[in-house]
């Protein structure tokens, strides 16, 4: 079965669960857990070591990287502990700053653990494979992984869960890091210890996760066929699942392994038996492929009836629901019967009841999340919006996402002219030539209340670039404001007329 194919039969937003080797795919200076264990012994001077500890730790042809890294964890604790000004005196700072003003005694080997993978960076040149998957992000239901940096969240703007957070979570838009994160040292996962305590720890986060295998399909990025913790979480199910009942069926047909193979263009999803625990054997999918760009392009295309995107927003509304407190809520088949309450959740037939996700201020200052994802589904609220003639309101992009935006030549004629009458009322004065938008905003040549003007001068006139433009509309701290909108309808005219 082809890849398109396998991801159009899903009827519920995908999981992604996610390995070491996406970090590997996409970021500079990442590790696998083997290469992270021998830097650190290089790093102290010890590389020989680490070969002696990865020998005393191989049992049956596999290296138990958890005891190698206990060995380790004693080793380097050991080090700085006799060196307090050495090479690493900087985490020594920290390790007796963290003991002295909070009494929490976190090991020397993790802070630097925490170093190593915040310093890791998203490489060149995987720019267009990446704006792919943010395409694909407003269709994924949440995410696992086992990784300790912080590209997912960067990536897909989950709130990241850790630990006994997990146990709190809204199951939509959040990236369960059960491992640990770099920002928070103490609770990263490495060695055999920590593996112990999480196990004996893990039965409810373990109940929290198999629901969502249960109900959701799950795709494993980054992972081996014969990674262990695949294996573990497959036997986890299993124990809970019989086997060979349409419930294991079901669960069975919504697993998507894909394996990296270096160079493979394969698109062709099969089956594949990984071998478990008392010999037990279990079919699932598998797709051996380098091309990632197809899966993500699937994942984005994938329709269904209600977005992710919404799920999150309602589950939010009734969190703080179920929370209690001074929220007022009104259930009703009739809208316009409805107070002005702080929190509504109306439920009725489509006859009655009519739904805006965003306004157009929030389409605004969501512009550039929307491009990324491409989120056609999202825009044709826009037929249903009132644009006011004197608005700015940038269509020319979104027209292109969805073309079936009924009044999109009209919005694009009263964009052009509102900017065209921007253009022709600046002062002379004011068009003087820029070649930055920082020496624009520094410059005492202009008035503060003038220079939104002067930057539409120079940017249309192409003495600053777009990109620059985009940069600065970004980070711009008044997102509702006129100045805001006449920019931004700039940027996406001459980006996309």
């Amino acid at each position: 079965m082809k890849i398109n194919e396998f991801i159009n039969n899903y009827k519920n937003h995908p999981v992604l669960f996610v390995g070491t080797g996406i970090s590997l795919r996409y970021l500079k200076n990442s590790h696998s857990w083997d290469s992270l264990l021998m830097k650190i012994m290089i790093d102290v001077g010890l590389e020989e070591d680490y070969f002696d500890i990865k020998a005393r730790n191989q049992f049956e042809g596999e290296y138990d990287y958890s005891k190698i890294g206990s060995e380790i964890e004693r080793i380097f604790n050991e080090r700085l502990a006799n060196d307090r000004s050495g090479k690493f005196k900087w985490i020594n700072d920290e390790f007796y700053k963290m003991m002295k003003d909070y009494n929490l005694n976190i090991s020397r080997f993790k802070i630097y653990i925490s170093h190593i993978f915040r310093n890791a960076s998203i490489k060149e040149d995987v720019s267009e494979e990446l704006a792919v998957l943010k395409k694909a992000r407003k269709n994924i239901g949440s995410i696992i992984t086992t990784n300790y940096d912080c590209f997912l969240e960067e990536i897909f703007e989950f709130n990241p869960l850790i630990g006994n957070d997990i146990l709190l979570s809204n199951p939509y838009g959040s990236l369960y890091k059960i491992h640990g994160c770099t920002t928070k040292p103490q609770k990263i996962i490495v060695t055999e210890e920590d593996y112990i305590k999480f196990n004996n720890k893990y039965e409810l986060i373990r109940a929290q996760l198999l629901s969502l295998f249960i109900h959701n399909p799950i795709i494993f990025l980054g992972y081996s066929v014969s990674d262990e913790n695949i294996k573990k979480i497959l036997d986890t199910i299993f124990s809970y699942v019989e086997p060979n009942t349409a419930q294991a069926e079901k669960i069975r047909k919504n697993f998507l392994l894909v394996e990296y193979e270096e160079g493979s263009t394969n698109n062709e999803v099969v089956e594949h038996d990984i071998s478990l625990q008392n010999n037990k054997l279990i079919r699932i999918n598998k797709l051996k492929t380098d091309n990632y760009i197809s899966i993500y392009k699937e994942l984005s295309n994938l329709n269904l009836p209600v977005s992710a995107m919404d799920i999150r927003k309602v589950q939010n509304i009734v969190k703080d629901i179920y929370s209690g407190g001074e929220i007022k809520v009104a259930i009703t088949e009739d809208i316009d019967t409805l107070q002005n309450y702080e929190k509504i959740l109306a439920i009725g037939s489509r006859k009655t009841i009519t739904y805006d996700y965003q306004t157009t201020p929030e389409l605004m200052i969501n512009y550039f999340k929307i491009i990324e994802e491409d989120n056609k589904e999202l825009l044709s609220i826009i037929d249903k919006l009132k644009i006011q003639s004197q608005q700015y309101f940038p269509i020319f992009a979104f027209s292109k996402i969805n073309n079936k935006i009924a009044h999109s030549e009209e919005l694009k004629k009263q964009q052009k002219n509102n900017l065209l009458g921007t253009l022709e009322r600046i002062s002379p004065k004011h068009k003087i030539v820029f070649n930055s938008i920082c020496d624009l905003i520094k410059s005492d040549r202009i008035a503060r209340s003038y220079k939104t003007n002067a930057l539409i001068y120079n940017v249309y006139n192409r003495h600053i670039t777009l990109e620059e433009l985009k940069n600065y509309l970004l980070v711009f701290k008044s997102k509702e404001s006129t100045d805001y909108r006449k920019l931004l309808c700039l940027y996406d005219y001459l980006n996309n007329k």
